[in-house]
């Protein structure tokens, strides 16, 4: 009796903008390679109109709550803003019942990928967007100690962030 491959759930992070364009390319690698058999959900910021209508591959839509809206320059209001994110982040991470969770950047994946990892035991995948050139952005050095999986876009990287491995540019 053959047994068939066992879908992997995929709980993938999208940020406006570039964090979004940059994850999906790597959901559509992931797609191509036809090697494993995926399921998608989508999570994405209260604040984000965009992201959805980019979305090739079906899956259920989550929202919670960013920590870190663009006009918010102060790190208190952030930090202040994370506990309600975190509290969004458990309840997505129920529902979801994800093997992996995929990022890459946007604030809301620090507090979903410590509780990933820590309290749920899902592999974390984490892609250091591709402006990131010389120094590591602030979720990457928040999650980098959790993420399985940290890929970096340039070599140069590779000094920010030791344990990574270069994937080169998702373009």
């Amino acid at each position: 009796m053959v047994e068939a491959k066992k879908i992997k759930q995929i709980l993938v992070v999208l940020g406006m903008g570039g964090h979004t364009s940059q994850i999906l390319r790597l959901v559509d690698s992931m797609e191509k390679s036809g090697e494993q058999n995926y399921s998608y959900s989508y999570l994405l910021g209260h604040d984000d109109k965009t992201s959805e209508k980019k979305i090739k591959f079906s899956g259920q839509i989550y929202r919670m709550k960013n920590p870190r809206l663009m006009t918010q320059k102060s790190l208190f209001v952030v930090f202040f803003n994370m506990f309600p994110a975190t509290i969004d982040a458990f309840k997505v991470l129920w529902k979801t019942d994800a093997d992996v969770v995929i990022s890459s950047g946007p604030a809301l994946s620090i507090p979903l990928f410590w509780m990933a990892k820590l309290l749920f035991g899902c592999r974390t995948i984490f892609l250091e967007s591709w402006v990131r050139v010389k120094s590591g952005s602030a979720t990457g050095k928040l999650v980098y100690k959790v993420t399985d999986l940290f890929l970096v876009q340039w070599k140069e990287m590779k000094e920010v962030y030791p344990k990574s491995v270069y994937g080169g540019r998702l373009s």
